[in-house]
């Protein structure tokens, strides 16, 4: 399975990158109107912006696979995890601004059953595996979502998104003692933020997070603006996403350096 990528570290901390994966499969690609529109919803570059993290002793989880083909932080069964609100399902057939992703022959029940079995559930097995391992070695372990969003999507939120955008399932996930800390990392920074606003934290989150038994899940959800520059305006072929410049997201990167370290020092203590 090359498109999953597990960096094993023994610190108690895992990064998982559910949605920074770019490649479709030939016969995913061939349906559907384009891949860039396919990739455009990616949380890009992030796992570069947080390459620092094996050096901390993280352990990461990645998939390489496009969340275009399986979004494996959504619950598998289908169900909405923001009910009435816009988003975007397991097997998204439609961008986040609402355009369509297929020409012809969107995903049916069988097709979603075969993306389960050959994406989701791998990419789930390695990350319980990953928190077992290190919940045998550590009386607690945080499990951190990273991901990254473009700060303005009408169709999904009104406005711009602070930079950080925390999410407890409204403190479900975690230790309120793990969240003050976050907060405490990020509102030290130059970078606005917000805990449980919009975006409170995906499945894996809220499937993972279980305080009781020393699993505290936490997701961060970056406005992309603070790591790369954003187009005015709709994102187009031409115009999204920009690259990824080291000085350009070094602020962010330092700031992103003190909350992993915040949640160490938490599951250390």
């Amino acid at each position: 399975m090359d498109w999953l990528e597990v960096h094993r570290g023994d610190a108690p901390l895992i990064v998982s990158f559910p949605h920074t994966g770019t490649e479709l499969p030939t016969a995913v690609a061939a349906r559907l109107i384009s891949p860039w529109l396919a990739r455009k919803d990616a949380d890009w570059w992030i796992e570069r912006l947080y390459d620092f993290a094996p050096g901390l002793g993280a352990t990461t989880v990645r998939t390489a696979i496009s969340r275009t083909v399986i979004d494996v932080n959504r619950d598998p069964s289908g169900a909405s995890l923001y009910p009435g609100q816009a988003t975007t399902g397991l097997c998204p057939t439609t961008t986040f601004d609402g355009e369509p992703l297929y020409r012809a022959g969107e995903p049916d029940a069988a097709e979603i059953a075969r993306r389960r079995a050959a994406y989701f559930e791998p990419y789930h097995a390695a990350l319980a595996g990953e928190v077992e391992r290190l919940r045998a070695i550590h009386p607690k372990v945080v499990l951190y979502e990273a991901h990254a969003i473009r700060s303005a999507i009408p169709r999904l939120f009104e406005g711009e998104l602070p930079n950080f955008n925390v999410g407890t399932n409204s403190g479900a996930s975690c230790d309120p003692a793990l969240t003050a800390a976050v907060e405490a990392a990020c509102d030290a920074s130059p970078f606005g933020r917000v805990t449980d606003g919009r975006f409170k934290g995906g499945w894996t989150t809220r499937h993972y997070g279980r305080p009781g038994d020393g699993v505290h899940a936490i997701q961060m959800e970056l406005a992309c603006r603070g790591y790369m520059d954003e187009p005015e305006g709709l994102a187009t072929p031409l115009t999204w996403p920009t690259p990824y410049e080291d000085a350009r997201a070094a602020p962010m990167r330092a700031a992103l350096t003190n909350v992993l370290q915040a949640c160490l020092e938490f599951a250390r203590c």
